[in-house]
């Protein structure tokens, strides 16, 4: 792969990058300032010897950057908050515990009725899918967005099986970043000369020349087949993960599956 090749690809995923930036008001200093962290933290973690962290002189060699510069950008990489588990990410992991996890659901393999508190609970669940993140807090944002409701006192049901969230939600941005980095790794990973491991799947299937009046049945149709496969990933996913939940070792790996849209409206 040659440096224009790469360099050309990466102008062209910078697009969509760019112009969600610049309309949250995003400007090229912050978006610089931003990618040179990034340089110096992939460095330091891809390229070190024998396993060890890459030292500051490697790193400002492999970045372009001075050794001086480097060093002041550590320091604020190292300053930074532990990132925390974003509300809208945990409503959409305890929606779908409680639809396929058996262990919320009823004899008829529905989503049950859940107490408050109890081995089969809306306590329990939280903590399973939840973690750390407030339960009194997860609740009432629940009930608010009107995705559970109390049927009884003390006794909720859960009406949605996703979380539909609005553009403007902070969530929606923090999901636009994650899918984008889990796409990029994919591809990063396929590219890679040196890999070991063998090529992830990725594809795609895409026609130039498809009617524009046919816009709309083509989202129809991918939203209902892709929610369909979304589902199976999702439900094998749900059959084969670590049931040990009490200790943070050993507790698995993250994997799954995207599927999104393709409408290219670029006339350039």
């Amino acid at each position: 792969m040659t440096k224009a090749s790469l360099t050309n690809a990466c102008r062209h995923l910078l697009v969509p990058v760019i112009r969600m930036l610049q309309r949250s008001g995003v400007t090229w200093a912050e978006f610089a300032d931003l990618s040179k962290e990034v340089f110096v933290d992939v460095a330091g973690r891809d390229y070190g010897l024998q396993g060890r962290p890459t030292n500051a002189s490697r790193v400002a060699m492999i970045t372009g950057l001075s050794r001086r510069e480097v060093t002041r950008v550590r320091k604020i990489l190292g300053g930074a908050e532990p990132a925390k588990t974003s509300p809208g990410s945990s409503i959409a992991q305890i929606l779908s515990g409680w639809h396929l996890d058996p262990q919320f659901l009823d004899a008829q393999g529905r989503p049950a009725e859940l107490p408050t508190e109890g081995e089969r609970s809306l306590q329990s669940l939280l903590k399973k899918y939840a973690g750390d993140t407030p339960h009194g807090a997860l609740t009432k944002e629940l009930l608010n967005l009107e995705l559970i409701s109390e049927c009884r006192p003390g006794v909720y049901e859960v009406h949605a099986k996703e979380y539909v969230r609005s553009p403007l939600d902070p969530d929606m941005l923090r999901q636009a970043g994650v899918a984008l980095h889990d796409h990029g790794a994919t591809l990063a990973h396929n590219v890679d000369s040196q890999r070991q491991a063998p090529a992830r799947f990725e594809g795609m299937a895409t026609n130039p020349r498809v009617a524009p009046h046919r816009i709309e049945d083509f989202y129809q149709f991918l939203e209902k087949r892709g929610q369909a496969l979304l589902e199976e990933v999702d439900a094998w996913l749900a059959k084969h993960q670590h049931e040990d939940t009490a200790s943070e070792e050993n507790i698995g790996v993250r994997l799954g599956a995207g599927v999104y849209l393709i409408h290219d409206e670029d006339k350039r």
